[in-house]
């Protein structure tokens, strides 16, 4: 079956540990993962990982994409260099695009006035709120999905990850909830279930 690309949004600082497990295996899964920057200059993770955005920003098409994927960044916390991303995340929600954002891009969102009328999380409460936005939706959970909206904290990439795989129908079911058992909670009586759904998939 045919799919849309993923893109995934790549600025200097990003937090390259958050959208790991998420890319992976959607990529396992046969989706294509584009990078999309702030231009098509390289850009350098706070890991220190150098990378070449397959695209700018402003080439990106809701239409064209499955998912936008959003990480956190040091930028986030430190103006409005990352606006346009936040403002791209809009564009994908209105379209009925859905987006997923981790850590320091649930600022960016709270900002851009998308988190006021959806059910979120982040890192904790007061770090949004220091935005300004209405918060009266927070909910403190490892991940939070809502009308096409993903958010979560910094701590919580496989968390992050599980929701990305039941809005994108990725995994479901016990086989979605073995993975999350597995990359959790080291599981190994998970991996019996993923290797069973694998061989019959």
């Amino acid at each position: 079956m045919s799919r849309k690309p993923v893109h995934l949004a790549v600025y200097d600082t990003y937090a390259d540990w958050e959208t790991g497990h998420a890319t992976a295996y959607l990529a396992r899964a046969g989706y294509e993962i584009r990078t999309a920057g702030p231009s098509r200059e390289p850009v350098t993770s706070i890991g220190g990982l150098r990378v070449q955005p397959a695209c700018a920003l402003d080439d990106v098409r809701p239409s064209e994409s499955s998912l936008l994927i959003l990480p956190g960044a040091d930028l986030w916390d430190a103006g409005d260099d990352l606006a346009p991303f936040a403002r791209k995340a809009r564009e994908f929600l209105d379209a009925g695009v859905p987006v997923a954002a981790i850590c320091g891009a649930t600022v960016g969102l709270a900002r851009e006035g998308l988190l006021d009328d959806r059910e979120h999380t982040s890192a904790v409460s007061f770090y949004l709120a220091a935005t300004g936005y209405g918060g009266e939706r927070y909910v403190d959970a490892d991940a939070v999905t809502d009308r096409g909206l993903i958010t979560a904290g910094p701590t919580e990439p496989v968390a992050f990850a599980r929701e990305i795989f039941r809005l994108l129908g990725v995994y479901d079911g016990e086989v979605l909830d073995a993975w999350y058992r597995l990359f959790h909670d080291s599981d190994a009586e998970a991996y019996a279930v993923l290797e069973k759904a694998q061989a019959s998939g």
